[in-house]
């Protein structure tokens, strides 16, 4: 397995030498172009092209998009894993390692290439000698015949030494230069966040939502089925309300799948205070309302303590019964929602509805008491703060 990576890190130098050659070819013919003898197309190798083509080849990884491609080779021939960077248009910093990056893998990955070049030829040689002779006269007064295979063999194993330690360079170079820098690393851990943050409130969005509905549409087909033979136009108004709730719970859940798609159209506006008649008028409940006037409560807050008292609605309509008692007031800067009815035989425990009530709270700093108040009554009393720095 080690030899395995040693010969694809092999492999991802020779790449690097193989991109350098179109800019030592240029080199070698502006080289030739302005003077210098011994110019050679076939052949560019020299020191002095070598060392000026290098800031072009910076230039090139400063402004082409080179990142894939290189981000696929150091991944696939040098067995590491970069971390993607944040999705956003291309940076200075990032352009600068970018651009150091690909100097470095041209610049190593092309002496590693010559060295190659170089050295493979003259083992091959070196090993036919003792069988051969020195045909050419090459050797002239150098070591006898039969030492020349071990000095190709020691040449191969620089080779070796030389490959390895280059590709262990760039391996280790490889995340610092093509991965994301502290700062990206900040701003993943941002998005993330953001990303968490949203998918928990679109969780919420839908338990309320349709999870209201899906209670309204249970209490009102019932009643309707009690009251269909002996009360056909109860039983109409019983259905109606079906209608409106599942057509509500249906524009939820299409304004949430929108969202996760991510589609502009699906931005609509969302419920708040102000949409509290409708909220009732559509639950099917018996409710009797003390709401103050909640217009100074801020957009942030308006709407999450919708989504708290649709919760709180279904939870009175699932686990009791009665009438509902639904006060809500803004006092001394805070705004104050009380949902209190008779509780059923049950009481209000399971779900997710009070736990999720209790993270909408908890995010806007507010308090939250969902429990019996007097024998057999159960309330929800929430104290949010309208100024909660969300």
């Amino acid at each position: 397995m080690r030899w395995t990576l040693v010969a694809r890190r092999w492999a991802c130098l020779v790449l690097g030498g193989a991109l350098l050659m179109p800019y030592m070819m240029l080199g070698v013919l502006v080289s030739g172009t302005v003077g210098r003898v011994g110019a050679d197309l076939l052949l560019p190798i020299d020191v002095l092209v070598f060392v000026a083509v290098l800031p072009v080849v910076a230039l090139t990884g400063l402004f082409l998009p080179l990142r894939a491609f290189e981000v696929s080779a150091a991944e696939g021939l040098l067995g590491v894993r970069i971390d993607p960077l944040p999705r956003r248009a291309r940076t200075w910093a990032e352009r600068r390692r970018m651009a150091a990056w690909f100097t470095l893998h041209l610049g190593v990955g092309g002496v590693v290439s010559g060295v190659t070049l170089a050295v493979v030829p003259f083992v091959v040689w070196s090993m036919a000698v003792p069988f051969t002779g020195d045909r050419f006269g090459i050797l002239g007064q150098g070591p006898p015949l039969g030492w020349w295979p071990l000095g190709g063999l020691a040449f191969l194993v620089l080779l070796v030494a030389l490959v390895q330690g280059a590709g262990a360079l760039l391996a280790r170079l490889a995340p610092v230069l093509l991965g994301p820098s502290p700062s990206d690393r900040l701003a993943l851990a941002e998005e993330q966040a953001r990303t968490l943050a949203e998918r928990n409130r679109l969780a919420r969005e839908l338990h309320d939502s349709v999870g209201h509905a899906l209670s309204v549409v249970t209490l009102q087909a019932a009643a309707a089925g009690r009251v269909l033979d002996r009360d056909p136009a109860t039983a109409r108004i019983a259905l109606e309300a079906i209608e409106q709730s599942a057509r509500a719970a249906l524009e939820d859940l299409d304004h949430v799948l929108g969202v996760l798609r991510e589609d502009p159209q699906a931005r609509a506006p969302q419920a708040t205070l102000a949409d509290l008649d409708e909220l009732i008028r559509t639950s099917g409940a018996d409710v009797t309302r003390e709401v103050g006037d909640l217009s100074a409560v801020p957009a942030v807050v308006s709407r999450e303590a919708y989504r708290i008292v649709q919760e709180a609605l279904t939870n009175a309509i699932k686990h009791g019964h009665g009438t509902v008692r639904l006060a809500a007031a803004v006092r001394e800067d805070q705004l104050s929602i009380e949902v209190t009815n008779a509780a059923g035989a049950g009481g209000h425990g399971g779900g997710r509805g009070v736990a999720g009530m209790r993270e909408r709270v908890g995010l806007l700093r507010g308090t939250l008491h969902a429990g019996p108040v007097e024998a057999g009554e159960w309330q929800v009393s929430v104290r949010l703060p309208l100024r909660s720095g969300v």
